[in-house]
């Protein structure tokens, strides 16, 4: 029976004749079919990932050099562009719509050789904390389907978690991968705001958004941000600062490291007292180990989630005003009527509750009279955040957090309350706001029988230093 651990395991076993990639691809359209069930997936490519398959097995049987990601499976989430392949952001107002060119990050994951196996479930343009805010109906938590999987890329981290695919890319804009992550007991990154190119991933917030990815091992992780990094001409806003090897830089080491941890974080009134105490003990295993660990003055942890979302929505206002109905998607059927009740008309059929709501909260943040008491305030928290992020990462190498104040809870549980629902981002938004890289690690285990996390942010663009101590961490 077909077994992954790794990549590299995986590797490994193709080199020794022990499995095709074939065979791989077999097995994970099995466990697609077997646990549909869970929602993770929108669409499922098995005559493409097969046929793929069948030329990667005849091309390393003839002694041609394999890619980095020779017969690799990976699930895309639904904001990511593959060409010739229907893209919708789970969103009614992009049904049908097929994608003319492929992300930057799936062009560089095809070139390794890469099978992508089908598009996952996520929040409507990528718009939640629960992915049940999609089109496609909600997505089941594997470790209980009473409970949510985390989102919005919920399809992307239970694809990893039920071992759907190998790995998978989701997009995190405020924790959109690392709660995910939290809730299903895997591995999440955010890299560096800038670190891999957003180049065909559908636009929520564009000075947040970042292609994320799942896993079950830091290697497979590292190796994925190895090959996506980069410059890329059709990104004006990505970095262009050489891409280190993270796949062997990140190996585990016996440095003793800096951390820095928030009292008013894990002391927060929202946080789960499991939750507290876990991370308290690890703080003190780290400490016996010879780490430097130490609580540092942070009063700005209340201001995060409401600057987090007058800028995120007052950008995702502006990107998707550009769904109308004219050029593409969904537009409505009613006849007789001028173009301003058309436009109305569409976008109240196309869209969903949730992300009306964050245009209309976006669209008044903007709006004259409220401009500067909303938009440019929270611009003003987010530069504040910035310098004293910045002043920490001078003094130590790390800074850890919970992953999420709660574990997975019950589907349905939070629906009718919004607020309650964004204040749980109260941990993640953070990372998204001053644009540093931050990994969730699978730790612990509650009471109530679900996983959850670690969170550690690393300075803007230390990545390899984070998956390092991701390796100490997760051995």
């Amino acid at each position: 029976m077909f077994e992954f651990s790794s990549i590299e395991q995986y590797h490994a076993q193709l080199q020794e004749g022990k499995v095709t990639c074939l065979q791989a691809v077999e097995y994970y359209l099995q466990q697609a079919r077997s646990r549909h069930s869970l929602n993770a997936f929108v669409e499922v490519f098995e005559d493409e990932a097969l046929e793929r398959a069948k030329q990667l097995d005849k091309k390393r049987k003839a002694g041609g050099a394999a890619g980095k990601l020779h017969g690799v499976v990976i699930g895309l989430k639904d904001v990511i562009c593959y060409k010739d392949h229907k893209i919708s952001a789970a969103s009614a107002i992009l049904k049908n719509f097929t994608s003319i060119y492929s992300a930057t990050a799936v062009e560089r994951l095809l070139a390794e050789e890469a099978i992508i196996i089908g598009n996952l479930n996520c929040d409507e343009f990528a718009m939640g904390s629960t992915n049940e805010n999609s089109a496609y109906g909600k997505v089941l938590n594997a470790l209980d389907e009473t409970r949510v999987p985390g989102g919005s890329s919920g399809g992307s981290a239970v694809a990893v978690q039920a071992g759907l695919c190998m790995v998978s890319l989701g997009s995190d804009t405020g924790g959109s991968v690392r709660q995910p992550a939290d809730f299903c007991g895997i591995i999440g990154l955010k890299p560096t705001y800038g670190r891999i190119s957003r180049y065909g991933l559908i636009a929520y917030a564009s000075s947040f958004d970042q292609i994320g990815i799942f896993g079950t091992a830091v290697s497979d992780i590292a190796l994925l941000l190895e090959v996506m990094a980069g410059a890329d001409e059709f990104d004006s806003t990505v970095s262009h600062k050489e891409v280190p090897a993270y796949s062997t830089q990140s190996i585990s080491d016996k440095s003793n490291y800096r951390f820095a941890y928030f009292d008013t974080a894990l002391n927060h009134p929202s946080l789960d007292p499991e939750i507290s105490s876990s991370i308290k003990q690890k703080i003190g295993q780290l400490k016996e180990d010879g780490h430097e660990v130490s609580a540092v003055d942070f009063d700005l942890l209340d201001y995060v989630v409401p600057a987090y979302y007058v800028l995120t929505t007052a950008e995702a206002s502006s990107n998707l005003s550009r769904y109308d109905g004219i050029k593409y998607g969904h537009r409505t059927e009613k006849k007789d009527i001028d173009l301003t009740e058309f436009y109305k008309l569409t976008r109240s059929e196309g869209f969903g509750k949730e992300v009306k709501r964050r245009i209309m909260l976006g669209t008044f943040v903007l709006s004259a009279g409220y401009y500067d008491a909303y938009f440019t305030r929270a611009q003003k928290v987010r530069q504040l955040l910035c310098d004293k992020t910045a002043e920490i990462f001078k003094s130590y190498d790390f800074i850890i957090m919970p992953t999420s104040p709660v574990t997975a809870f019950k589907a349905g549980e939070k629906m009718d309350n919004p607020i309650a629902m964004y204040l749980a981002d109260i941990y993640t938004v953070m990372a998204n706001l001053v644009g540093c890289p931050a990994i969730s690690l699978p730790l612990f285990q509650h009471s109530n029988g679900m996983s959850f996390g670690l969170q550690v942010m690393a300075n803007r663009f230390d990545e390899v230093s984070l998956l390092r101590v991701s390796n100490m961490l997760k051995p």
